[in-house]
């Protein structure tokens, strides 16, 4: 028979199942690194566990505020998972390379479990950290934000505005323990003052609009973190009111009743809202001390807009409503009594229809004014003046009577007013002549017309004494006629009796 091999040497024998080396090896695969594996001799598998924790790692470092993504963290953790048992499966009947007592081995495996923890630990201040900076990088963009936004009109720069408030509001709600939300307050300062710059360089009504906004801000922000700046706006905003009020009330803009209505509204305790009052008698006194200016016209328009204004403004004005209500009465009859200057500014002016109808209802409108006489006489005079302009060169007074008698006899069927202007000045009525009828106009052309000649004819007639000097005189029918006004230019001399007839044609003549 062949001579046979001898047999080789028979493999290791499985080793007997141990707890303390599946704890072993499960434990120290858990750390991450294989090692579980590099104790029971199996290099690929470490190596596959280097290579999980070196992607994980990839992904996981540098530490930013984002953190892990879940993904990555749920899948690494199957990883250590899928390790740690097969490691314990593996170790139960595989013997250890080093140490070779499996307790031991336990208890460096729990040992080595503080690298991986104490990196957690480490990797959870960094993303913290991380955290901060992200939080305080967005408010350093707020504070830019705002920074920028000043540099513009408020309407241009609200929705800025209202972008870097929500930051603020986002850290001191959601982060209320980082070092960002610290300096939230300060930074919410430095937007308080921003915003309502137009305030500190004195812009009063460019301040309202930011002030009023900034009012609104305690809504959304919490209290803890405005502190004092939740009443900052409310006194600047009272003076804005008041101060814009008075610059336009005495700029004679119409919003000042807006502001003030306001500054009564909202302040109606302030200091400000005590000074409405004075502000407007002031008004009134400053229109009623115009009167007497260059431009009456416009200071008696300006009374009664006044008067007006403040009547609006008195109704909603509480405590100082009644204040008001008798500025605005005040105003009112200044304006009034003011158009007796007005009418004369108008006349000197040379705007006679103008001045007629100033002075006819200042006449009407104040029975016992001491002007009243004089009033009638200037709006007589005007009247004459629209159809004689000479007749308005100076301004008439209350004189009457005088040394020469003129007779005006009314050769015409329709009443008419006389009128006339001069040294004196005075308006009579005329009835119409029974039996007269209007002239032709061909009658006028005839060298020998005559009207009021007929003598067995009854005239009506009156007869007024004047003064030496020049006088005007138109003859104006009444009611319904269309004959237009006619005129004479009278001058009269001492030993001279005058005579007037009027007359009328196409249109109402007039002849001595």
């Amino acid at each position: 028979m062949p001579p046979h091999a001898p047999p080789g040497p028979a493999s290791p024998p499985p080793a007997p199942p141990d707890p303390w080396r599946a704890a072993a090896a499960a434990l120290l695969n858990l750390g991450g690194l294989g090692l579980g594996y590099a104790l029971l001799r199996r290099p690929v598998l470490m190596a596959a566990c280097w290579a999980a924790a070196g992607a994980f790692l990839f992904v996981a470092l540098p530490a930013d505020a984002d953190g892990i993504p879940g993904a990555a963290l749920a899948g690494y953790a199957v990883v250590l998972s899928a390790a740690a048992v097969h490691g314990g499966f593996a170790g139960l009947r595989t013997r250890l390379a080093r140490p070779g007592r499996a307790p031991l081995a336990v208890l460096v495996a729990v040992l080595l479990l503080a690298v991986p923890a104490g990196g957690a630990l480490w990797y959870e201040d960094a993303h913290d950290e991380a955290v901060e900076q992200a939080i305080l990088g967005r408010l350093e963009r707020a504070d830019d934000l705002v920074a920028t936004s000043g540099r513009q009109p408020f309407a241009t720069a609200a929705p800025d505005y209202r972008t870097a408030l929500e930051v603020y509001r986002d850290i001191a709600v959601r982060h209320p323990g980082s070092r960002a939300a610290r300096k939230v307050p300060a930074s919410l300062r430095t937007y308080y003052t921003t915003v309502g710059a137009a305030y500190g360089h004195r812009e009063y009504c460019d301040a309202i609009a930011p002030l009023k906004y900034l009012r609104t801000v305690p809504g959304t922000m919490p209290r803890k973190q405005l502190g004092s700046l939740a009443g900052w706006p409310d006194d600047r905003l009272a003076t804005s009111l008041y101060e814009c009020g008075a610059e336009h009330l005495t700029a004679g803009e119409a919003d000042w009743v807006t502001r003030f209505g306001d500054l009564l509204d909202t302040f109606p305790r302030s200091g400000a809202a005590a000074g409405v009052a004075p502000a407007v008698d002031t008004a009134v006194k400053k229109a009623e001390k115009a009167v007497g200016g260059g431009e009456p016209c416009a200071a008696v328009q300006r009374l009664r807009t006044l008067g007006t204004r403040i009547g609006d403004l008195s109704e909603s004005a509480g405590d100082t409503g009644g204040r008001l209500a008798k500025a605005a009465s005040r105003a009112g009859r200044s304006g009034d009594a003011g158009e007796y200057a007005c009418g004369v500014d108008q006349y000197r002016d040379g705007d006679f229809d103008a001045a007629q109808e100033t002075m006819e209802r200042f006449a009407a409108d104040h029975v016992h004014d001491r002007n009243r006489a004089r009033a009638q006489k200037i709006a007589i005079a005007a009247e004459v003046a629209r159809t004689v302009p000479a007749a308005g060169r100076k301004l008439p007074t209350t004189a009457s009577g005088g040394s020469i008698s003129v007779t005006v006899k009314n050769d015409s069927p329709d009443d008419i007013t006389v009128l006339y202007t001069g040294p004196v000045t005075g308006s009579f009525t005329l009835r119409g002549c029974a039996g007269c009828k209007s002239y032709s106009l061909a009658d006028t052309l005839f060298s020998g017309f005559k009207p009021c000649n007929d003598s067995g004819r009854h005239y009506p007639q009156r007869t007024v004494s004047l003064p030496t000097g020049t006088t005007y005189f138109v003859h104006k029918p009444n009611g319904g006629s269309t004959a237009t006004p006619a005129s004479d230019t009278a001058r009269l001399r001492s030993g001279y009796v005058y005579t007037e007839c009027a007359y009328s044609t196409r249109q109402l003549g007039s002849g001595t």
